[in-house]
């Protein structure tokens, strides 16, 4: 194979993953935006405060084991679980809601 014919390829793989780049960033846009219009600052924020609040419900439940008895210890665990558990979902879509505005696909009203 000539040099040619590898940098023909390369530009061809180039083009080819740009047009899929722009596909996706498109769908994504006109799905995401479609199912979520009014994302603003109010908004935003009050996820924001919401995963805060997760947060603090997992902390305060685990700081529960300090005083928890052995025989209740099990039924306090997995609370503990149950709430770092929604605390982690949480603080992953609130990730990706980040990264979907930074990405273009959602349009931010008042900012």
């Amino acid at each position: 194979m000539s040099k040619v014919e590898t940098v023909s390829e390369l530009i061809t793989q180039r083009r080819f993953l740009n047009d899929v780049e722009q596909g996706i960033k498109a769908a994504n846009r006109q799905v995401i935006h479609a199912a979520v219009p009014e994302l603003n600052k109010d908004s935003f924020f009050g996820l924001a405060v919401a995963l805060a609040k997760l947060r603090a419900n997992y902390l305060q439940t685990a700081l529960r084991i300090l005083r928890t008895p052995d025989e209740e210890l099990p039924a306090v665990l997995a609370e503990v679980k149950c709430r770092r558990e929604a605390f982690e979902e949480g603080s992953k879509a609130f990730e990706a809601l980040e990264r979907a505005i930074q990405r273009g696909y959602v349009d931010i009203s008042g900012a």
